[in-house]
């Protein structure tokens, strides 16, 4: 099974920047995306054989997810259950027989750490959630995390230290979440793998000079890691700040 994940930074910029001729070329089972940036219905998205699944902030042109599926699933959750957390369409997940999948786009901590007390609860009752789900079946959480875990992770680790993505709270939180029973498929087959990142800013020509960080992920829960066959960076595909993800598993 493939599925991809990718922060599109406006989908409707991004299908004008080559994302449905990403879809139809690659043909994933699942495609997931974040930052939709749009509510349901307010753009066509043509992609024959796909049902479509989505959370759209209250805030319009404001975060947003949203999966696009060969496969109808059991069941669509909006939510994680938690009071203060549901708002601005950050989760969406699809329940199948053998387990879940879960799309995020985590709360970035913003500048100056401006919001990282959201961030931390948002860390916890998310981290319940998925827990809560694990009891029940295997899951696949995918997504802009926002967090860079560890110094391998992102090109300037020193300089970045005290920043959203990189403090030292939101990469406890991150670890905390791994040992919880997940694993971080990319690192699970590239333990060593340096300089390959999914996040440029569009400042200082970073892209251009791949000075980037790794806060797209997939993350399985620890029962199906062995499944895993591959986990790509599809760095040379553009149409956003962020490139996609993808998983290959047998599930």
């Amino acid at each position: 099974m493939k599925l991809i994940t990718w922060n599109v930074n406006g989908l409707r910029a991004c299908m004008g920047k080559g994302f449905l001729e990403f879809v139809r070329e690659e043909q994933p089972d699942m495609m997931c995306v974040q930052e939709t940036k749009m509510q349901e219905g307010q753009a066509d998205v043509p992609l024959e054989g796909y049902l479509q699944y989505w959370n759209s902030a209250v805030k319009k042109g404001y975060s947003g997810t949203a999966i696009f599926t060969k496969h109808e699933p059991l069941a669509v959750f909006r939510d994680i259950d938690s009071d203060g957390h549901d708002t601005e369409g950050r989760v969406l997940t699809l329940e199948y027989e053998s387990f879940y999948l879960v799309t995020e786009y985590t709360p970035n901590a913003q500048e100056k750490l401006a919001r990282i007390d959201y961030r931390m609860e948002w860390e916890d009752a998310r981290r319940a959630y998925l827990e809560k789900l694990k009891k029940k079946k295997p899951v696949i959480i995918c997504g802009d995390l926002n967090v860079a875990h560890k110094e391998i992770d992102l090109k300037n680790p020193k300089t970045n230290r005290k920043n959203a993505g990189f403090s030292d709270q939101e990469r406890e939180k991150f670890g905390e979440l791994l040992s919880s029973g997940f694993t971080d498929s990319y690192r699970y087959l590239y333990p060593d793998t340096e300089g390959v990142y999914t996040w440029w800013s569009y400042r200082f020509n970073a892209r251009a000079n791949n000075a980037g960080w790794r806060i797209d992920y997939f993350l399985v829960s620890d029962d199906i890691r062995e499944k895993i066959k591959e986990v790509t960076l599809r760095t040379d595909i553009y149409g956003s700040d962020h490139c996609p993800v993808i998983l290959e598993i047998e599930i």
